[in-house]
């Protein structure tokens, strides 16, 4: 049995990665990982990673998804060495542009009987494949129109009936790859059935247009989802055929949701252009994904160029993924912690706007740095700090009613520093530890959690932090809610 192989490269040669999304929707965070994988293998080793928009798909592909993806791999500092505003030798990059190309490739596979016009309707498809099940047989092509003639051939296009165009699978031969991460693979082509490689109105089908702008682009390493490992024995068959080079490949893993199932809207997915939006910092956002079906060494938050030059294909994993938000926000606590002070500062006037007062910014990003994740707890902290404490709920109250009012008018009598503050109520009430903490903590700011308390107390300043101790008295002596 004639065996069809892939390629090797030269262990020396540069990678070349790419990433080809369809232009159908926003950017999520399985084809963002897909992306990241492709462009953090060619920045380990100097390589192109070249971006190619597969846009055949005329009804759905929009331009406005073009550019938004553009502008999410941009954020995320995936810059592409070849591809849309950057261009380059192989252009164009959009397969949309690209029709003459391929047109080429089927003259050729036709006119050496590699590729026939099918007449086939989806439903007769349909009741072969059914046919097909009932017999117990995996559902293929049965090659209907594998051998009409010209005249039959005629006599349908004369009925208006027009082909899709199908590659001539060869039979009684095994295609044999070697998957970075699954390993050896081995495909027999009697369970290949020939395949559509041009649908009826001329566009070209996946299959096609993703191998053939593969070899003419130079990749030399192709990592994608796993649910593509069937199409990778097609594909090479099809290059073949042609005379093209193949690329190498590794199938990486799905990644879940909590639930184990595929990661979807439904079960935690996002786009891209929400998690900005959220706040996300685009070190969490690649941090995170870098570990999600492969492994560092270095557990540490890493730039594009650490995470580059940890990454290893041999560190890729074959067991699906779990994506963790909570995991994110880990990672988003390190990007924060990690920023330099005037990106920081910058990050945290764009989200408190006008509520952050300009003589109290310096003093205001010292106290609560280390208390913010996101730009809404900034701007939690402006209106707390420098708005009003918030109404206390149930849980607050019992709080001020517990230490009463005494323990607030010593605090607002006592005037000077934090230390002064304390001392004061230490010596009127008596109270310690979390019973003297809490209640000053709750009366400055209606929250159990925050900043420390002497950074508080110095940022609001005496005449404020006075005024909401004598605030707090009078709702620790108001009745109880009944």
């Amino acid at each position: 049995m004639e065996t069809v192989t892939e390629h090797q490269h030269d262990a020396s040669q540069k990678p070349r990665t790419r990433f080809a999304p369809s232009p159908t929707g926003l950017l999520h965070l399985g084809n963002l990982r897909t992306a990241l994988f492709n462009a953090l293998l060619a920045r380990r080793d100097g390589g192109d990673f070249v971006l190619r928009i597969e846009d055949t798909d005329v009804e759905r592909s929009r331009a406005e998804y073009v550019q938004a993806l553009c502008e999410d791999l941009r954020w995320l500092g995936l810059d592409w060495q070849e591809g849309p505003e950057v261009e380059g030798i192989h252009r164009p990059y959009a397969q949309s542009a690209r029709q003459p190309v391929y047109d080429a490739y089927y003259e050729q596979l036709e006119a050496a009987d590699l590729a026939y016009p099918c007449f086939c309707t989806e439903r007769e498809l349909e009741l072969s494949r059914r046919s097909q099940r009932a017999a117990g047989k995996a559902p293929r092509y049965a090659g209907t129109c594998a051998h009409l003639s010209a005249e039959e051939r005629q006599a349908r296009r004369d009925r208006g009936l027009e082909p899709t165009l199908r590659f001539r699978v060869p039979r009684g031969r095994t295609v044999t790859f070697t998957d970075h991460v699954r390993g050896p693979q081995r495909f027999d082509t009697d369970d290949i059935g020939d395949f559509i490689i041009r649908r009826a109105d001329g566009t070209p089908a996946f299959f096609f247009s993703n191998a053939v702008d593969d070899a003419l682009m130079g990749i030399t390493h192709v990592l994608r989802g796993e649910d593509h490992l069937t199409n990778t024995p097609r594909q090479l068959l099809l290059l073949e055929a042609l005379g093209l080079e193949a690329p190498s490949y590794a199938h990486i893993s799905m990644i879940t949701g909590d639930d184990g199932a595929p990661l979807s809207k439904r079960n935690g997915s996002r786009a891209v252009s929400e998690l900005r939006e959220a706040g996300f910092l685009p070190e969490a956002v690649v941090n995170h994904l870098a570990r999600l079906g492969h492994t560092y060494e270095d557990n540490a938050l890493l730039s594009l160029d650490g995470l580059a030059a940890g990454f290893d294909l041999g560190r890729l994993g074959r067991a699906p993924a779990r994506f963790d938000e909570s995991q994110l926000r880990h990672w988003q606590r390190e990007a924060l912690h990690a920023l330099p002070d005037e990106r920081m500062r910058q990050w945290m006037r764009d989200a408190a706007g006008e509520l952050l007062p300009a003589d109290r910014e310096a003093a205001f990003m010292a106290t609560v740095r280390d208390n913010v994740q996101f730009p809404e707890d900034v701007s939690r902290w402006c209106r707390i700090l420098f708005g009003e404490v918030p109404e206390p709920d149930a849980d607050v109250r019992a709080w001020l009613e517990q230490a009463g009012p005494a323990f607030f008018q010593a605090a607002a009598d006592a005037g000077g520093d934090w230390q002064a503050v304390t001392g004061a109520v230490k010596e009127a009430t008596g109270a310690r530890g979390k019973q003297l903490f809490m209640p000053l903590r709750l009366a400055l700011t209606g929250l159990n959690h925050g900043p420390e308390l002497p950074d508080i107390h110095g940022l609001l300043g005496e005449d404020e932090a006075r005024r909401r101790f004598l605030q707090a008295a009078r709702r620790a002596a108001a009745e109880p809610a009944q």
